[in-house]
């Protein structure tokens, strides 16, 4: 999940330079003509415009405040349209999107925290979909199979993590869990678009609101990793958690060949696994008691790259030069995460990597490096499979 933090959190995050990934270093411009423009500040989230035609529309948004931001496009139940997130003070980011008629919200979240500023909107139109290439529906529909089988992939093996914790197996529960969450991991912004499941699933405890209790509010994988690695030992709460851990994993699985998926959402998606690898995994916060980041790394990455492929074909025809930059750098960043396996490689699911507390400060800046130059190319996919 997506921690909650600032651009310059500290000296340490400066030094393996991870701003180009986030929104922190998005200095160029946003937005052309058409664009409905977000300024969002400490206090504020204003649009240029209330009512605009459904189809594919941008958003140029400009983060004048002081904390870094992120915005968002909500259906009214809460759902996730599509997102920017880690826009620093200062900076401007720009986010294609495709969208139905009907109202929705704009959400402006200052320090990243809390339902965030809102501002209703509408989009006008007969509610027909956005004029799409054939191409595009059938990458939509590969993407939701693709997802589908990760989510089918990912409870047996979370159901066994689950069994290993409730035998208080404690080392066997230590295996068990990277393995568990990599289908997880490839696909998160899929299930973050269904609101609540995330935090309840993914949370880290940094990522609490102010005034919930980590004792009451906290569950999912890295309560129980805290456990394992930190307490180490398994307590009665710890089974509950476990248990409740499959219960929303199998909440996931149901809403998943349900999810609202558009070419824009796959290729923003990747874009968000990048932001990912950048403000938890390189820095090594999200697994900070396993030091299991490199699994979830290449699962992101691995996520990424599947939107990217099944788009492909149609980015191709519209941005040929983007397509050569996208293959060279993924291909890169591959081969310097395949420097960190310890095993063969030959089954995706149960590779092993180094653990992350043996990589040091300057392979941290080489990995951070391998991301900025994936991200900044990949940012533009949606806009390039719109054209």
């Amino acid at each position: 999940m997506r921690p909650v933090r600032l651009c310059a959190v500290s000296a340490a995050l400066a030094a393996i330079s991870l701003a180009a990934v986030s929104g922190c270093a998005e200095k160029a411009d946003a937005g052309g003509e058409g664009a409905i423009k977000v300024t969002a500040t400490d206090d504020s989230c204003e649009v240029s415009r209330k009512t605009f035609p459904a189809g594919h529309v941008q958003l140029a948004v400009e983060n004048k405040g002081s904390k870094v931001t992120e915005v968002y496009v909500l259906y009214p139940d809460g759902r996730i349209v599509t997102e920017r997130e880690n826009i620093g003070a200062g900076t401007k980011a720009e986010v294609t999107a495709e969208i139905k008629a009907g109202d929705y919200e704009i959400a402006c979240k200052p320090g990243m925290k809390g339902d965030g500023i809102r501002q209703k909107v509408e989009a006008t139109g007969g509610g027909k979909p956005a004029k799409r290439d054939p191409k595009l529906d059938a990458a939509v529909s590969a993407y939701r199979d693709y997802v589908l089988e990760q989510a089918e992939l990912t409870l047996p093996k979370a159901e066994k993590f689950a069994e290993a914790v409730k035998a208080g197996e404690l080392e066997k529960a230590k295996k068990l869990y990277a393995p568990s969450r990599i289908g997880w991991e490839r696909t998160e912004p899929v299930a973050e678009s269904f609101g609540t499941l995330d935090p309840k699933v993914d949370l880290r405890e940094d990522g609490l609101e102010d005034g919930q209790d980590p004792e009451k509010d906290w569950t999912g994988w890295h309560r129980l990793e805290k456990s394992l690695w930190k307490n180490k030992k398994i307590t009665t709460t710890d089974k509950k958690l476990a248990d409740q851990l499959v219960k929303d994993l199998t909440t996931w699985q149901e809403k998943v060949g349900k999810a609202e998926i558009t070419p824009t959402s796959m290729a923003n998606g990747a874009k968000e696994l990048l932001d990912e690898v950048a403000t938890g995994k390189v820095t090594g916060e999200e697994e900070r008691y396993s030091h299991t980041d490199l699994v979830d790394f290449k699962a992101n990455v691995e996520g990424a790259h599947k939107s990217y492929e099944l788009l492909e074909p149609v980015a191709k025809k519209n941005d040929a030069a983007l397509v050569k930059e996208l293959d060279t750098q993924f291909a890169a960043l591959d081969e310097l995460l395949d420097t960190y396996r310890e095993d063969d490689g030959k089954d995706a699911d149960e590779y092993a990597f180094t653990s992350y507390d043996e990589v040091g400060k300057d392979e941290r800046k080489k990995l951070s490096d391998g991301v900025n130059a994936l991200a900044e190319p990949l940012s533009k996919l949606a806009a390039a499979v719109v054209k």
